[in-house]
Formats: C-alpha cells, sequence, structure tokens
C-alpha cells in the first residue's frame, strides 16, 4: 500500500507555492480595481471521498463521553460528532497567509472544562513554511479560536509526526500546559490557558536525534524535539499543579525525563532502556504504571525494531513487556492504549509492519502475556480474530488482489494513533495512512470471538488535490489526488467505489477530458516504474495504461485535444511529447517541463507555457512557436483555455515580488492583457454561464481588493466578487479550481490536505450579463453517412456539428427515409419513426455541444431494393 502519504504529495505542493509566499518586494504596479459587487450566499460542502489521508492523533476526553478529537498532518483538526457519527472540521477558518496551520503536530483537550480544547500547530520547520508556529485555543470546542503564535515552527508534516501527544494540559490545575517543540526549542509551559508560552528552561534536553543528518532540506535532518507529555494524575489535587511528570525527548540514549516538584527540577528516568526513541508515553495511575512504545526511528514510514516496555512508578523497576522478542522484529512499535475501565488492559501497534500487514497486540495483565490480532497458522496462510467491512469506503481495497499473507483491505499501515474509548471497552479508533478505522465490539478480541472493524472517518476529508477536470457530460467530477491517485464522481455526496485503477498511480498529477467527446479522458502521473500515463473512452470508469518516450520519472501535466484524437504530454523527465494513445513523438519549440493544455475547440491546437513565454502548436503538438512574453516568469502559472471559444485563453500565476495576476488572451496566445484589479491569482477554471449572460463563469482562487478569497466572475473578468467567507478559507486552494458546466454558480475547489470543496449557491439570476463582443448563437447541422451494410441491412451514423458561436444545450435530428428503410436498433440518442419519419434528441450525456463540436449517434437498419441516404437533414438546435 502507500508509504509516501504527505510526503511527497505535501511537499511537492507546499514546495512549489512557495514561490508565490516570500515577502513582496518591489511588486509592479496594480491596474485600477475592478467594480465590487454585493456577495452571494454560497453553501459549501466536501466532495465525498472519506479520509484519504495519515492521521496521526486521535485524542479522547477523560470527562465526557464521546467528545472526541482528531489531528492530521495537513488537513487540520476534527470533532466527533456522536449524533451521525461524523467528524467535524475545525480549521477550516484558517487562510492563504498561515496556510500552515492546517498541520496539527498536538492536541489536548481539558478533562477539566471540556468546552476547552487545544491545537498547536505548524506544517513544516524548514523554510517550506514560511510561518511560525502557533498554540490554537478554544473555549467552544473548536468553534471558534485564539492564537498564540510562537516564535519559531512547528512540523505536523514533519519526520515523527505520529509520536505524541507533545501537548497536554495539566489535569489538575487546568491553566497549565505543557508543548514539546522540535528543532532545538525544548519544552515550553504556559500558565494562564495558553494565552501566553514560556520556555521551560530548567528543562535542558532538547532532543537531537535526525531522521537523516545528510538531508540539506532540513526537512529529515531536523531535531526531533520534545515528542510527548504525560501526567501523574495520582500525585495531585484539584487546583494545585500536578507533581510528576514524565517528558518524552527524540533522543536514544536519554529518552525519558521525569519531574515530581511540577515542573520546576527534571531528571533522567534512571534505568530506562538506550537505544531507541520512545514515541510514546501513557500512563495507567491505577496500577502506577508508564508504558512506553519504542522504535529504532521516528515514523511514520520507518521503524525496523523496536520494543514496549513498563516502568514502575512506585518502585522505580523497568521491565520489557515486548509482545515480540527484539530480534523478531522488523518494525517499530507506537500507538499505544490502555483501557481506562480496566486499566490492566493495555493495546501497541507495530505501526510500522508495512509487509505484510500491521500488526496490533493486546494484553490483558498489563504486559505480562499479549495476543495478536492476527495469527499465521501455516504459512502464507492466517488467522484474524476480527472482519473488514469497508462497504462505506469500497476503496480502501485498493482494488488489490494480493496473495498471502497479504489482504485486502489491510488492518492498516502507520498505525501510530490507537485509542481506546475510556468510556466504553468495546469502543475503539486508530488512524492509518488513509483513514480511521474502528471496532465497537473490542472486548470480543479477549472472549476468542470476531469483532467488526469499519471505518469511521466520514466528514473527515483529507486528500491534497492536484487537478480537478468537470467535463460537459458524463461524471460531474473527475480528481487528480495525492497519494490515492484519483476519483470519478458520478454523484458528490457518495463515496466512489474505487480510484483509479490500471494503474493505479500513487499519485495523479494532470487529467484532462476531450472537450468536444468528453468519454475520451487521459492523466498523468507518478508510478515507480511506470507506465505514468494511462486513457479512458468511458469518461474515466475503466483505463488502460499508455507507452512512455524514454526518460520518464513523473507525471508532469497531460492535455487532450478537443476531439480526443490526440494527446500532448509533458512528463518529468522528459520533454514535451504528442501522440494518438500509443507512440510518443518529441515536440519541437516548446521547452521540458512546460505546463501543457489544448484548445477546447480546434483539435490541432496545443498551448505550452514555461519560464515567463507563453507557446502555441497548430499541428497537433509536433512544433511548438513562442508567442506571448512578459507573462510570470517567477512562481507557480496555471492556465486554461475557454470551451466552445478557439483561442480563448486565461492564465494565472506568479510571486508577490515579481508579476502576479491574471492575463486573458482572446488571439491564441500572441498577446495578453492583464485583468484589472486582481492582485494575485494562482487558479482558473470555467462554469456554466450565468442567466442572460454571453461568456462562461470564471473561478480564481486570487487576491482582489486587498482580500485573498475564491471569487467568481459572470462578466468576463469586468468585475469580481468574493464567493467564501472567512469561516471557509481552508489554507492553501492554488492548485486547481473549475466551475460545472451544467449548474450555474457550483464550483470545485483544491485544498492540500482538506480534501475537494464544492460550492453551491441558491441564487437563480446572473451577474453582470453578457459583456462579451457580439452576441454569440447556436446552430446545428447534421450529416448522415452510412458505415456498413449486407443483404438486407445496414448502419449509419448521424454527426450532429455546431456551427454557431454559442454551445447548443440539446438537439433534434429529423429526416425522412426515402426507401421504406426501417430503425432497428439505435444508440446514443434517443430515436423514433412514424412511417418514414424519424426523430432522434440527444441523450442527458451528449447534449451540450461547442461551438464547432459534434456529438454522434448511430443506429441499425432494414433496407430492400436501395438504401440511399436521406436529404435534407433538418437539426434543431437549444442554446
Amino acid at each position: 500500500m502507500r508509504r509516501t502519504r504527505h510526503l511527497l504529495a505535501g511537499l511537492a505542493l507546499t514546495a512549489g507555492l512557495l514561490a508565490g509566499a516570500v515577502p513582496a518586494t518591489a511588486a509592479p504596479a496594480e491596474p485600477a480595481p475592478a467594480p465590487a459587487t454585493a456577495a452571494p450566499s454560497y453553501t459549501w460542502k466536501n466532495v465525498r471521498i472519506d479520509g484519504g489521508g495519515f492521521v496521526p492523533g486521535i485524542v479522547f476526553n477523560r470527562s465526557e463521553r464521546n467528545l472526541v478529537y482528531a489531528r492530521t498532518d495537513i488537513g487540520g483538526a476534527y470533532r466527533w460528532n456522536q449524533a451521525a457519527s461524523t467528524w467535524t472540521p475545525l480549521l477550516d477558518h484558517v487562510g492563504w497567509d498561515d496556510w500552515g496551520h492546517t498541520g496539527v503536530v498536538g492536541l489536548a483537550t481539558d478533562a477539566v472544562d471540556p468546552d476547552r480544547v487545544y491545537a498547536a500547530v505548524g506544517t513544516y520547520t524548514n523554510d517550506w513554511d514560511p510561518g511560525n508556529g502557533a498554540v490554537l485555543r478554544s473555549a467552544d470546542r473548536g468553534a471558534t479560536w485564539r492564537r498564540a503564535d510562537l516564535p519559531f515552527k512547528l512540523g505536523g508534516n514533519m519526520p515523527g509526526r505520529g509520536m505524541g501527544e507533545r501537548l497536554a494540559i495539566d489535569p489538575h490545575r487546568n491553566s497549565v500546559l505543557y508543548l514539546g517543540t522540535p528543532s532545538g526549542n525544548g519544552l515550553w509551559r504556559s500558565t494562564d490557558s495558553g494565552v501566553t508560552w514560556a520556555k521551560v528552561t530548567s528543562f535542558t534536553n532538547p532532543g537531537n536525534h535526525q531522521q537523516d543528518p545528510t538531508d540539506t532540506s532540513g526537512y529529515n535532518s531536523d531535531e526531533q524535539g520534545i515528542v510527548w507529555i504525560t501526567f501523574d494524575e495520582s500525585t495531585g489535587a484539584p487546583g494545585s499543579a500536578t507533581s510528576t511528570i514524565y517528558v518524552g525527548v527524540g533522543d536514544k540514549q536519554n529518552a525519558v525525563y521525569r519531574s515530581t516538584d511540577a515542573g520546576a527540577t527534571w531528571t533522567r528516568l534512571p534505568g530506562q532502556p538506550t537505544g531507541y526513541l520512545a514515541h510514546k508515553g501513557v500512563l495507567d495511575a491505577e496500577n502506577g504504571y508508564l508504558y512506553l512504545a519504542y522504535s529504532d526511528t521516528a515514523g511514520p514510514y520507518d521503524g525496523a525494531k523496536g520494543q514496549v516496555w513498563r516502568y514502575a512508578t512506585a518502585t522505580g523497576a523497568w521491565t520489557d513487556i515486548s509482545p515480540v522478542a527484539e530480534a523478531d522484529t522488523y518494525y517499530g512499535f507506537s500507538g499505544l492504549t490502555v483501557d481506562r475501565r480496566n486499566p490492566g488492559t493495555v493495546m501497541v501497534s507495530g505501526y510500522s509492519s508495512w509487509y505484510p500487514d500491521t500488526q496490533i497486540f493486546r494484553s490483558t495483565d498489563s504486559g505480562a502475556h499479549w495476543t495478536r490480532a492476527w495469527d499465521y497458522t501455516a504459512y502464507p496462510n492466517r488467522a484474524d480474530r476480527y472482519t473488514m467491512d469497508v462497504s462505506s469506503a469500497p476503496w480502501l481495497t485498493w482494488g488489490a488482489s494480493p496473495a498471502p499473507p497479504e489482504q485486502t483491505p489491510k488492518l492498516g499501515w502507520m498505525t501510530e494513533a490507537l485509542e481506546i474509548d475510556p468510556f466504553d471497552s468495546n469502543r475503539m479508533m486508530y488512524g492509518t495512512g488513509a483513514t480511521i478505522y474502528g471496532t465497537t465490539e473490542l472486548t470480543r478480541w479477549d472472549a476468542g470471538t470476531k469483532f467488526t472493524i469499519r471505518p469511521m472517518v466520514q466528514g473527515l476529508e483529507e486528500t491534497a488535490v492536484l487537478d480537478l477536470a468537470s467535463p460537459p457530460s458524463g461524471a460531474p467530477l473527475i480528481s487528480a489526488l495525492g497519494d490515492i491517485g484519483g476519483f470519478r464522481h458520478t454523484d458528490l455526496t457518495k463515496v466512489p467505489s474505487m480510484m483509479f485503477t490500471g494503474p493505479n498511480f500513487t499519485s495523479t498529477t494532470s487529467v484532462d477530458f476531450a472537450e468536444t467527446t468528453p468519454g475520451t479522458v487521459v492523466r498523468a502521473g507518478h508510478l515507480e516504474g511506470g507506465p505514468r500515463v494511462a486513457f479512458s473512452s468511458d469518461n474515466g470508469a475503466t483505463w488502460r495504461p499508455g507507452q512512455e518516450p524514454p526518460g520518464v520519472t513523473g507525471g508532469g501535466t497531460v492535455a487532450a485535444s478537443a476531439d480526443g484524437n490526440r494527446f500532448v504530454w509533458s512528463p518529468d523527465g522528459a520533454g514535451v511529447h504528442t501522440g494518438t494513445g500509443g507512440a510518443w513523438t518529441a515536440s519541437t519549440g516548446v521547452p521540458a517541463g512546460a505546463t501543457v493544455e489544448s484548445d477546447r475547440v480546434d483539435p490541432r491546437t496545443f498551448y505550452g507555457f514555461s519560464a515567463g513565454t507563453f507557446h502555441a502548436s497548430t499541428d497537433g503538438g509536433m512544433t511548438f512557436t513562442a508567442k506571448a512574453t512578459g507573462l510570470p516568469a517567477k512562481g507557480n502559472v496555471r492556465f486554461k483555455a475557454v470551451p466552445g471559444r478557439k483561442g480563448d485563453i486565461w492564465l494565472a500565476g506568479g510571486a508577490p515580488d515579481a508579476a502576479y495576476g491574471l492575463w486573458h488572451s482572446t488571439d491564441g496566445g500572441a498577446t495578453f492583457t492583464r485583468v484589472a484589479g486582481v492582485e494575485q491569482a494562482d487558479t482558473i477554471g470555467f462554469g456554466k454561464a450565468a442567466p442572460g449572460a454571453a461568456y462562461p463563469t470564471l473561478y480564481t482562487s486570487a487576491k482582489i481588493g486587498g482580500v485573498r478569497g475564491v471569487f467568481r466572475s459572470t462578466d468576463a473578468g469586468a468585475s469580481w466578487v468574493r464567493i467564501n467567507d472567512d469561516a471557509h478559507q481552508w489554507g492553501w486552494t492554488g492548485a486547481a479550481i473549475t466551475g460545472d458546466p451544467r449548474v450555474y454558480g457550483r464550483v470545485y475547489v483544491s485544498t492540500n490536505g482538506r480534501g475537494i470543496l464544492y460550492g453551491d449557491t441558491a441564487e437563480t439570476g446572473g451577474g453582470g450579463g453578457g459583456t462579451d463582443p457580439g452576441t454569440p448563437t447556436g446552430a446545428c447541422a447534421a450529416a448522415y453517412q452510412v458505415t456498413s451494410q449486407w443483404q438486407g441491412g445496414f448502419t449509419a451514423q448521424v454527426t450532429v456539428r455546431n456551427t454557431g458561436t454559442a454551445p447548443l444545450a440539446g438537439w433534434t435530428v429529423r429526416w425522412t427515409q426515402p426507401a421504406g428503410q426501417r430503425v432497428t436498433q439505435a444508440w446514443n440518442t434517443a430515436l423514433t419513426q412514424t412511417g418514414a419519419e424519424v426523430t432522434a434528441t440527444h441523450l442527458p450525456y451528449n447534449a451540450t455541444v461547442p461551438p464547432g463540436g459534434s456529438a454522434a449517434f448511430g443506429f441499425n437498419g432494414t433496407w430492400t431494393g436501395t438504401n440511399p441516404p436521406p436529404t435534407p437533414l433538418v437539426c434543431a438546435s437549444e442554446t
């Protein structure tokens, strides 16, 4: 399964976006602001995938039943809704400038005042994240937050993020909190409920472990720091600070420290094991045991050896209670929990047991004896104590058919979050690299009766979105996602049965469809060893792998011609190439690594962009010619061609200290005009035109009028209105955006860790009407062709072509059969015949035909004597 969750998707995205996140210096002068219009009311929902990312922390409140929180590495924090069995997102208010605060490295819920919850936020400790970390505090269970900024960075998506929790509340004096930090910053404390923070100067070991000291990026070479804090509640009284505190440190020789004077002084715990990192430290105060789960690395992907130890707090005795002898481990231990209703019951996970599956261990006698979630019978066969029911998220099987001892779906991987409900011994939740699993039948384990594990993840959407496409027919949304490839959504409110397979990319980087034949779809992505491009002829329902030119190392961008007969691919590691779906021919005149797109009308025209220069090809991508220059040469740039309008292109991108904004071309990229008032823009997409408007609706993630947000224009960019609000910002939204060509006002927004959001409006009117030169009209013509004929029978095809300047919203073709022919079977149309008169009408999926585009249908018939074609055919259009 996946080992690269967010390490690739998150890093690739954020490393790219930082070019547009450095402090501004001498930015170019801005055009005059665009006219303001009234903000429409939008309702925002997630396109359902359910999960899709790593959940490194699950935290139950110890005093209130069913109050549960989950933290993610790049997708924010969530609160459990018991009535609906769903998760509620809590950090959607995080805006563009603070995008790093969607990474949550620690979370704490207050047992004294359950309304209070805290989150330590920050995504990277190196320069990929330009901002510092913070501690967020809420007095209403995460509905609203206040922020305490820190003078250093935190690493919610760094190595070691599954260790913890790094944030803890004193159970007796809840105004006191401790925070473990990375990068040599040590242990920090707040004594005023998280309002202010100060370093605990008496704690002198900041934790020096580095995943890879040779990594010059600063990612794997960052020091792990202080990784968890645990209070011994038996040593204090309500209202006074807890006396005994244990702290885990990223130091293989000095992993555990203790204070017995409420944090005034600290000592290394004597007699402790060495050579390992203590991922978790969980205290059973009733029996006086501190349990520790150790691994030889920080995780969450690696770990080859591990141990589990028990420390007796009264006597200082250490006991090795490892479920497996150290020599027999090929994984480290992490996920660690105690049953608070039966404290002798403890569980731990072998979080890095990738093959054949993760392993979970359970003891009911404080670690003296253990049982496993699964055991071998006669290798490679195994016996499981559980059954997996993933019917609510069937893609969790990955479409795989592994040989034993592997199974699908897996019990999990990266299982560093593992918690038994403190109020219900039967309920357990655990996080994986893709979901939250759980059971409400856990004690059946001890009785030897199988219990059922199901996803408990609905509402928690954690995919990193790399590209989006909304075709005019077929599925309303096709997505390109990090780590889990992507999906074809036929219903936005339902989880698709499977991600893209055949091949199954680790991450899909680009997806496109043929504008006039949307059944043709192409995608490109990452896959070790390839293939890294795939084609579909049924609107993305099924796929076939494509060939690769030499040197390809990654997906890059890919474009389909308007008619679907040709493709241009700009993969990583090789130059731009063109082909018809088989072999590829190198394109000329365009730099390697250029972003490529297709004209949405002319099937021979493709476009490319690289380093401030726009390129165009009119021979199917064989040769490109440099066109406009002076466009953004710094930062990310994305561009799209408008459906139904040849040579109409919008380009967004740049960097704050250079050219940055939105540009428009109506001459195939020969010239571009900067759009007035758009200070910054990172995406551009098109949707159905507003009622009364002549031009498609534009959508962008941009800065307009000094405000960052998601904006819409219904008058070809003359004016803009923000359609999101401060409560719905989702951090970084700069990868992709698209409107829906079939639903006015609907927009699909990408995020880097909060999945795909879609917005709908109750508006019935449009915006500023049509400002496009001329008034487009729709018209159609039909051509009849006999494609095969035999004695007494024939097959014919009718092609409907839009000869106007506006999209067809539907079409009907009528004709008279001249020689008594009878239609016996038809496809891609609703066809009736009365006598010699035949009427053929569009179906929902081929009703929309852009200018210059076509739709085709066919039929079988019978004939006697002769079989002449009808003339004329009458084509009636809807616009």
